[in-house]
């Protein structure tokens, strides 16, 4: 079979690569092009463009950059149509992904998406143009079977990648000496983001509170796909960068200071107390908060359904608040405990159902059945 693949952001990148491994094993002709990013390209196929030149956020930030998006849609068309994939796969990245799906619909091709577009924050009625342009959802949160079903559109759940992902994980033994880390003092993890918006919004302000916190190390998590020197104006008072290492960190952290997004879900996973943050520019701010229609931004919270993690947004998101949080999730023995007892129910609603090897699994099993035809 040959895939067409499109991720359009570093998380995606990760879940995609795992993919591509299980279709490689599952299907040993297989060929792959794709948009996407270095763990992609580590698993064979052809890499036409890096999600790096795609990270943009923001309702304000992606209008001034919709010239450039349009050239990518028209070169991306033109390849896909140059490479004649048996199956077109999106992975997240709704508002160019969906744009494609519509597309390749008209082009007759066929139209799977692996990690649905988040419809059930805001704007739900994309599910009725997500009906008519996907044949396959392939979801990774347990609720979003249940909201698709209100739309009556059967997707398929199949477990969520990133649980398997924390659970074959195997540390480091080398991490603390690698990058000079104190074996006899705690670790405070600051997990920024991997957009240089996003960092450039939040980094600043997780970091205002080390002074209160002298006794601990302060350890940030970087990415490789900005470059190094984009961090180095960070690394004072004793705070240390490192890189593609988020697992090692929070296995080794304490406490945790997380900005919105699949970050919340990983230190949940590795069991580490933690403070959800976010800020995005005011106008964004004002169109999302008139558009979302969901209680929570954290995956943590949304999963389990009530309050775990303390979410501080925007105009909450201050240095004040997240000491004072930050202080009950090293100190307050009952505090943390309560939220351990969120991270358990998470981790059952999750489940342990390999997501890549079944999503490939039932990906090859669609294939190879005839396609309807209008």
């Amino acid at each position: 079979m040959k895939y067409y693949f499109i991720a359009g952001e570093r998380s995606g990148d990760t879940h995609a690569a795992h993919l591509l491994r299980e279709l490689n094993a599952q299907d040993p002709a297989a060929d792959f092009r794709f948009w996407g990013g270095d763990q992609m390209a580590a698993e064979g196929g052809h890499l036409v463009r890096h999600y790096r030149e795609l990270a943009v956020m923001g309702f304000w930030e992606t209008a001034t950059s919709l010239l450039k998006f349009r050239g990518y849609l028209r070169e991306c068309q033109a390849d896909i149509l140059a490479y004649q994939p048996d199956v077109l796969v999106l992975i997240d990245y709704g508002g160019f992904n969906l744009r494609m799906a519509a597309w390749a619909k008209a082009q007759g091709i066929r139209v799977f998406y692996y990690i649905s577009p988040k419809v059930w924050a805001w704007n739900q009625s994309r599910v009725e143009k997500i009906k008519l342009l996907v044949d396959k959802m392939f979801v990774i949160l347990p609720f979003e079977e249940e909201f698709y079903q209100r739309f009556n559109y059967k997707v398929d759940y199949v477990g969520n990648p990133t649980a398997d992902e924390v659970a074959s994980f195997e540390p480091n033994p080398d991490f603390m000496t690698q990058y000079g880390l104190d074996p006899d003092r705690q670790i405070i993890a600051v997990l920024p983001g991997s957009r240089k918006q996003e960092i450039e919004e939040m980094l600043h302000e997780m970091l205002a509170v080390l002074p209160a916190f002298q006794e601990y190390q302060f350890v940030v998590a970087g990415v490789s796909n900005l470059d190094r020197s984009y961090y180095q104006h960070f690394e004072r008072n004793g705070i240390k960068i490192v890189v593609d290492q988020a697992f090692d960190l929070l296995s080794r952290s304490s406490a945790a200071l997380v900005t919105s997004g699949t970050a919340t879900l990983e230190t949940a996973l590795f069991n580490v107390p933690q403070v959800v943050c976010y800020r995005t520019s005011g106008l964004t701010y004002v169109i999302s908060k008139a558009l979302i229609k969901v209680p929570y931004i954290s995956l943590v919270n949304l999963v389990v359904g009530h309050t775990v993690v303390e979410e501080y947004i925007q105009g909450n998101f201050t240095a004040r608040n997240l000491l004072d949080e930050l202080k009950r999730l090293l100190t307050d023995e009952s505090y943390i405990a309560k939220q351990r007892e969120g991270y358990a129910e998470l981790r059952q609603k999750l489940g342990q159902q390999r997501a890549a090897r079944q999503t490939a699994s039932l990906m090859l099993t669609y294939l190879r059945e005839k396609p309807v035809t209008a």
